[in-house]
């Protein structure tokens, strides 16, 4: 499918958020976090739209093509959902755990197909636990009741206290040791960065295409980029999206996320959409996407 721009003046750049279905009262509803969108918006400098993901078996190719027909990024958020263990061969989920594999349907292939395509991918928390399940990963289903990892400190509980403020529930709750050398070092210009912690779940085995970037003093997986991706696919456990404009890692990596899909999309659409300036720490050019996104 040609990529056709709707409108012949200049443009922000598109970025996809899939939605997750949500009951409220008898009725499901296709939502996003409000503060998903402020950081896609805010941090990015792009225009969020919202995915609805499919009620019924999803025409793979037909419904990649519309998305991408629309998209310039992609942004997979967190969600009180959990990936469906039968995706990675785990045991069957406890009583109680939430699923939604309307969002599955659509978010593992759309994954798949970002990274084929060279289509700017940013993924978080839940976004963070699709990636590696979408490229042959496994997940924890209850970290907190694992050992820790040989070599590191205890396991922690990475959940957050539901009856504290959400101040207390995002603020800063452990260190994470960014990989020497690695993407997320040269993006941040630093070695260690304090993170939240909201999550019940983690990567167990990580998938094969994934490469890791940082982790927590327990050795939970925290940061992951996609080995060999032509243009930014990242993924973070925590929640950078929280009031990203007091963090300054959030900051950056929502910058050079829309960077990035600024790039794409000024090769669709030269006419319609400002490149990027070079200086900027963005890929601008091969040079600089070798530089950053590349091992």
């Amino acid at each position: 499918m040609t990529r056709k721009s709707p409108n012949p003046a200049r443009r922000r750049p598109i970025v996809g958020v899939p939605c997750d279905v949500k009951m409220l009262g008898p009725h499901p509803f296709h939502a996003v976090g409000e503060k998903y969108i402020a950081a896609v918006d805010g941090g990015a400098d792009c225009q969020p739209v919202l995915l609805p993901v499919p009620r019924a078996p999803l025409d793979t190719a037909a419904g990649l093509e519309e998305i991408f027909a629309l998209c310039d990024g992609i942004f997979l958020t967190g969600s009180h959902s959990n990936v469906h263990p039968e995706l990675y061969g785990g045991a069957h989920p406890r009583e109680g755990v939430l699923l939604d594999r309307q969002r599955d349907a659509l978010t593992l292939d759309l994954i798949r197909a970002c990274i084929a395509r060279a289509v700017p991918l940013f993924a978080v928390c839940r976004g963070f636990q699709e990636l590696n399940v979408a490229f042959g990963g496994t997940l924890h289903q209850h970290i907190h009741e694992e050992p820790g990892e040989p070599g590191f400190a205890p396991r922690l509980d990475h959940r957050e206290a539901k009856d504290d403020p959400l101040e207390i529930q995002y603020g800063p709750a452990h260190e994470v040791t960014l990989a020497p050398g690695g993407t997320f070092e040269r993006l941040l210009g630093a070695s260690k960065i304090e993170v939240n912690s909201l999550h019940g779940q983690g990567i167990a085995k990580l998938a094969a295409g994934l490469e890791i970037e940082g982790r927590a003093p327990d050795g939970t997986v925290e940061a992951v980029r996609v080995k060999g991706a032509e243009a930014f696919a990242l993924g973070v456990q925590w929640h950078p999206e929280w009031r990203y404009w007091e963090n300054p890692v959030s900051q950056k990596l929502f910058r050079a996320f829309g960077d990035a899909v600024r790039d794409a999309a000024a090769e669709a659409f030269p006419d319609e959409v400002t490149p990027l300036k070079k200086g900027r720490g963005s890929p601008s050019g091969n040079a600089q996407k070798t530089k950053i996104w590349s091992s």
